[in-house]
């Protein structure tokens, strides 16, 4: 399966590619500095070092594969109806209250900054409807609730927006 992305989601992967990149030597003279450092089963700064620099090739390459993998699509959607990126009031009719969010793509999901993915099972319930419509969300085989659709704030690819870090 493949990762729907935008052309922004694409952008902010290849900026953080090249500064990762760009920290590599640094990270190797790190490295190498601790193992000067003498006995390697006892050197702390020399664990320390080998980490980060591992941590730094595994998000590379996690990046190179998202972008080589990724689906590229399209942030527009109708203007009465929920899309990618705009921000949809529901009324959770359980909880008697409501609530606001934003929907983006997988990679910039940040669900305690109110951004939640399109691929999630709200994502999924409320992408492509409109106001006044009433929505079952199914977070799990064994619980559901309804929401309405309030209010649809159009939004945009937003570039500071920022990426999950994992």
């Amino acid at each position: 399966m493949y990762d729907e992305l935008t052309k922004v989601d694409i952008q902010k992967m290849q900026e953080e590619i090249d500064a990762r990149v760009a920290m590599g030597p640094e990270l190797r003279a790190a490295v190498q500095q601790a193992r000067e450092l003498g006995d390697l089963s006892e050197n702390d700064e020399y664990r320390t070092a080998r980490r980060e620099k591992a941590q730094n090739d595994s998000r590379i390459r996690y990046l190179r594969n998202m972008i080589a993998t990724a689906r590229v699509i399209d942030a527009e959607s109708g203007a009465d109806e929920v899309g990618l990126f705009d921000r949809v009031t529901l009324y959770i009719e359980e909880d008697d209250c409501e609530e606001s969010y934003r929907l983006v793509t997988t990679l910039r999901e940040n669900v305690l900054e109110g951004c939640v993915s399109k691929e999630s099972p709200l994502g999924k319930a409320v992408l492509g409807r409109k106001v006044g419509d009433r929505v079952e969300i199914r977070p799990n085989e064994s619980y559901k609730y309804f929401a309405v659709i309030r209010a649809i704030e159009k939004g945009f690819d937003d570039p500071d927006l920022p990426i999950t870090s994992y």
